[in-house]
């Protein structure tokens, strides 16, 4: 049945939404695709579900393909589950929590591990049953702080969450491979460049994971790549120690008043004018104080020490302190911990021969991973005004661990040796986990082995932002006029422009539009009778469908034009081979 401009319920607009801030958003409501019904939430139009429906037809044949069967979970689930597992409160204020006219407790899903658990559990009892890769498409809800950037992140997405079932780890392998595959599959369908990169689990758990990225200069998540094919996010980049140092030949440490030098700069350059010492930012010690807090909303603080010529990345830390949330202590965190003195805090783990009694502190102290036996560091006294120079660890100092919080920068070496890295931007799109038992023993999914052994399966979760892909596309995939879709979620294969008044032209584009529907393609026709040309190209423009037909003034010649909104090409060809050519 012909898609007809005419009846079709859109409006396309000339000027940004006033709230869009990037490309994909702003041409999204422009050409009717989606409309905002409140922050990060967002109503889907006739064409914008053509997209999504294109984009989640070609995940459910991948997904067959690999062999997982689809199921479909509320969206509105109970507390308990949650609570077993401990991210009723581990999701914190990101959570959509509710009640029920009984005060029963509900929450809208952010993602549904422990309902794919319990639904295994509650079906299967034997190795026999498994492997079993199961998977939804599914709406989910998470309470953004700051939802921006239209699709990219919002309050409620759709998500293609898939999970794998085995009895040992092999299985998981196999099963994280073919689910791996298929996402290598769909995104090259979709006409997606991507990236695959080493990944944290974070708050999902569980061991191997990898994350495929768009390449985007709006992306949110930063990942590094080498010439020799090494690939993570920052987030998973270890970085590689030195060596240990020979204590041999090394000066004593010694304690120098260092009046208004409380930062970095200010001592490398007090050290070089007042003491003649050339130091680089990276013979320093940059001494940061964190607060962790916990489920229990216990409050602790961490010291972490890192070479004065880098920053703390806040996302490196996070990871590190999984399970807390992490911030920079406060003045009133200071201000319980008269030890610290802000701009001269040192060492405070087995200081006291160098630094005095006021040094002892029970806060941990951790440190950078170029900290190393042996490295001689320029660092505060923890007294005001006063730093130490010489300080070498191993020697003067101990540590209570490493934490690797460190910004990664361009060139740094790859932790796999493969040459220097490369810093650049990606959008999320899809990631993969070998989650292994987490979910599975805190549910008890157990089913009986070859040897009728009761054994606790491993589980695997695979997770595409199908939304999210949407906008990604969008993103990718436009000009100064408006969208270009690729082939494959284009709303429709064809769109047919008849411009101008004459009835016969009408006939012709409705005659042309039912010969290549009979032909298998989609086609949308712009009859709208009372819109002028200019406004239909416009349009045309704007939607971004990739083939366009124009039945205008050449119909008289019984041509019409064929235009590729890709290439810009547009031509004129006889009215009788143009389903041929478009078909």
């Amino acid at each position: 049945m012909l898609l007809r401009m005419s009846h079709l319920f859109l409006r396309t607009l000339r000027e940004d939404p006033a709230e869009a801030e990037v490309t994909s958003h702003k041409l999204l409501v422009r050409a009717g695709y989606i409309r905002r019904a409140a922050p990060g939430i967002y109503t889907w139009l006739p064409l914008g579900l053509m997209v999504k429906a294109k984009i989640e037809q070609i995940v459910r044949e991948e997904m067959a393909a690999a062999g997982a069967q689809e199921v479909f979970f509320p969206a509105l689930l109970p507390r308990e589950p949650f609570e077993v597992t401990g991210r009723w409160s581990e999701y914190g204020d990101n959570l959509f929590r509710l009640q029920d006219r009984k005060k029963s407790d509900y929450l809208l899903a952010p993602t549904h591990e422990e309902m794919f658990t319990l639904l295994v559990k509650d079906l299967y009892s034997s190795y026999k049953d498994l492997p079993l890769t199961i998977y939804q498409i599914q709406n989910k809800y998470r309470d953004e702080a700051r939802p921006r950037a239209g699709l990219l992140r919002g309050r409620e997405f759709v998500m293609k969450d898939a999970y794998s079932f085995d009895v040992n780890q092999e299985g998981l392998e196999k099963s994280y491979q073919a689910q791996r595959d298929a996402y290598e599959r769909i995104f090259t369908r979709l006409g997606i460049d991507y990236v695959i990169v080493k990944a944290d689990a974070g708050a999902m758990g569980g061991s191997a994971s990898e994350e495929f990225l768009a390449p985007s200069a709006i992306g949110e998540d930063t990942f590094v790549r080498s010439q020799g094919g090494y690939a993570a996010n920052v987030e998973a980049v270890k970085t590689l120690p030195p060596a240990p140092i020979s204590f041999e030949g090394k000066k004593e440490a010694s304690i120098q008043l260092t009046p208004n030098a409380g930062t970095i700069d200010s001592i490398v350059k007090f050290a070089d004018n007042q003491l003649g010492l050339k130091i680089g930012k990276e013979e320093t010690l940059k001494n940061i104080v964190l607060a962790l807090t916990d489920l229990n909303h216990k409050r602790s603080l961490v010291i972490v020490a890192i070479p004065g010529d880098r920053e703390l990345d806040m996302k490196r830390a996070e990871v590190a302190f999984a399970g807390f949330e992490v911030e920079a202590a406060t003045d009133e965190d200071f201000a319980k911990h008269p030890e610290l003195i802000k701009g001269y805090i040192g060492p405070v783990r087995d200081s006291k021969q160098f630094l005095g009694e006021k040094a002892q502190s029970k806060i941990r102290y951790l440190v950078d991973p170029r900290v190393v036996i042996g490295s001689s560091w320029v660092t505060g006294a923890n007294y005001a005004e006063k730093h130490v120079f010489d300080l070498v660890y191993g020697r003067d100092f101990e540590a209570d661990g490493i934490a690797d919080v460190a910004e990664i920068r361009a060139g740094d070496p790859a932790p796999d040796g493969s040459g220097p890295l490369e810093l650049a931007r990606g959008i999320e799109i899809g990631h993969v986990f070998q989650l292994g038992k987490k979910y599975a023993e805190a549910l008890d999914l157990k089913v009986l082995d070859e040897n009728g052994k009761l054994v606790t399966v491993t589980m695997g979760s695979y997770g595409i932002g199908v939304t999210r892909i949407v906008a990604v596309i969008a993103e990718a995939n436009n000009d100064d006029k408006g969208l270009i879709w690729p082939d494959s979620v284009a709303p429709v294969d064809v769109l047919v422009v008849a411009a101008g008044k004459e009835t016969e032209l009408y006939q012709a584009a409705d005659e042309l539009a039912e010969k290549l529907e009979l032909q298998g393609k989609s086609v949308l026709i712009d009859d709208r009778q009372k819109v002028s040309p200019g406004v239909k190209f416009s349009d045309a423009e704007l939607l971004g469908v990739p083939k366009i037909v124009i039945v205008g003034r050449g119909l008289a010649n019984g041509e019409v034009d064929i235009w590729d909104r890709r290439s810009g090409e547009r031509r004129s060809v006889k009215v009788e081979l143009a389903v041929s050519e478009l078909a």
